[in-house]
């Protein structure tokens, strides 16, 4: 069953030193353009035409700066292991040692050596894919296009490019061919992890839940390890059972050895703890996080989250300009919006709303389906129309309680609560906790006139993570405030 080599490069590329400087070129050009054991055990000022144009051209400049300096720095580490190379020279320890940009070069100037090694093709397209994720490049999913083609091309269907392809489509959210991709993958090998990880994932954003939980036990069963624990943790949580979530983590963390590894499942402690309103315990697990790899981004991000509801917000403004500096995801440049609304300096608040929109239209130039998060930040921070759109086309592809929430927040903001509120209700129908779902429904209730349920949802949400938002749990606060006084 071994695929046939290929043994002749294409033709239409040339050799390897060739492809990849076209890479860097290409990349250049484009930044500046718009685990069972454990179980069983607001719309911003409107500006003149001429001046709005001016200043998204200045943060779209500015975003690209950020993005060329984040794919030159060095120690972010990818959140899940890249498939290593079995080429000599290539070996997994080179690419869980923590320094992807370092691992990266290393590949290539392997490939300028051996061109023709098709493990190491793959092995770059999914460290590419990761660089991507990471850092906020979406650039760089071209160039993990390439890769992994030349892969195929000299070893058609090796399971190792199959399963990066799976991985670079559910990257740029199309997640119906990343299912597709994945049990192609693992037609080829039934215990490749990368594969049986991202079916997985693909599964979870298509809204199939019971598919996913069927797919996690059965990674378990083939490939148990911290990839498929991590999911598997999700997966649990997504149906309101954290406690299990905990356990599988826990256990995952105990089972790391490399400092990649200990930075990205101790991020997932941390962001469990968050969302339980457990801020200590989520400081001590970014603590642990950063303490293996001072520069990982999830980790900066949650701590910040955690110092803001913690009332450190100084801190917090702190460590998220640190990451958006270097690292423009709109994540962190929504949050850090949020905490200059706060303090009042409402100028600086647009800026990083306005760089989310750069963003956004980067990584769709790249073949990133960013529908759910311009959903998200347009319906409280920028073009609640353009939300409402966004939020809608997203629906169709995947009915998610994400894209749930997405749908009802949007319609709500557009002063279409009664639709609203069964996607409200839509969210929360598989036991998932979230406290910003739980505010969205509370206020989607309040504006339909369902004072009752409002009060619930609302008092629900404050008791879980009284902090789930600078500018959201203030609204929460106020609203049930006024809710409790008009008893």
């Amino acid at each position: 069953m071994s695929p046939r080599t290929n043994d002749s490069a294409p033709e239409s590329e040339g050799p390897a030193e060739d492809v990849l400087a076209r890479e860097g070129s290409e990349q250049d050009a484009k930044a500046a353009a718009p685990a069972a054991d454990a179980v069983k055990g607001g719309r911003e000022p409107v500006e003149p035409t001429r001046h709005r144009v001016l200043r998204l051209a200045a943060c779209a400049a500015a975003l690209a700066v950020a993005i060329t300096s984040g794919a030159i720095a060095l120690g972010s580490r990818d959140e899940q292991p890249v498939s290593a190379s079995s080429s000599p020279g290539v070996t997994a320890e080179l690419l869980a040692g923590g320094h992807l940009d370092a691992n990266i070069e290393a590949l290539q100037a392997h490939l300028r050596e051996q061109p023709r090694d098709h493990n190491s093709w793959a092995t770059l397209g999914l460290a590419y894919v990761e660089q991507a994720r990471t850092k906020g490049d979406p650039s760089r999913y071209p160039q993990a296009e390439k890769a992994l083609r030349r892969s195929l091309e000299l070893r058609p269907d090796n399971d190792t490019a199959l399963a990066g392809q799976a991985a670079l489509a559910a990257a740029r959210h199309d997640f119906e061919g990343a299912l597709s991709k994945a049990d192609r993958a693992l037609e080829r090998n039934p215990y490749s992890e990368r594969a049986l990880s991202t079916r997985i994932d693909a599964l979870v954003e298509l809204g199939r839940y019971d598919d996913a939980t069927k797919a996690a036990d059965l990674a378990d069963e083939r490939r148990p390890g911290i990839p498929v624990f991590t999911r598997y943790a999700y997966v649990r949580e997504l149906r309101g059972d954290t406690k299990t979530a905990e356990r599988v983590l826990k256990q995952a963390l105990d089972s790391a050895s490399g400092r990649g590894d200990i930075a990205y499942v101790a991020t997932q402690l941390g962001q469990l703890a968050w969302k339980q309103g457990d801020y200590k315990s989520a400081l001590d697990h970014y603590a642990r996080a950063l303490g293996a790899d001072d520069e990982y981004v999830p980790a900066l991000e949650g701590r910040a989250r955690a110092e803001a509801a913690s009332g450190d917000r100084d801190g917090a403004i702190r460590t998220l300009e640190q990451v958006v500096s270097r690292f423009p995801l709109p994540g962190p440049l929504v949050e850090l919006g949020e905490l200059y609304e706060v303090k009042g300096d409402k100028e600086k608040a647009r800026d990083q709303y306005r760089l989310v929109n750069a963003w956004t239209s980067i990584a769709r130039a790249n073949g990133v389906n960013a529908d759910l998060d311009t959903a998200l930040a347009d319906a409280d921070h920028g073009d609640r129309e353009a939300a409402l759109r966004a939020a809608r086309a997203e629906w169709k592809l995947r009915e998610t309680v994400h894209t749930a929430d997405a749908l009802a927040w949007a319609l709500h903001v557009n002063g279409r609560s009664e639709e609203a509120l069964p996607y409200a209700r839509r969210a929360a129908a598989t036991g998932y906790k979230d406290a910003t779902f739980l505010y969205h429904r509370g206020m989607i209730e309040r504006a339909t006139g369902d004072e009752k349920g409002a009060r619930a949802s609302l008092r629900a949400a404050l008791d879980l993570n009284s902090g789930f938002s600078p500018l959201g749990a203030e609204k929460a606060r106020k609203a049930l405030k006024a809710l409790e006084a008009a008893k």
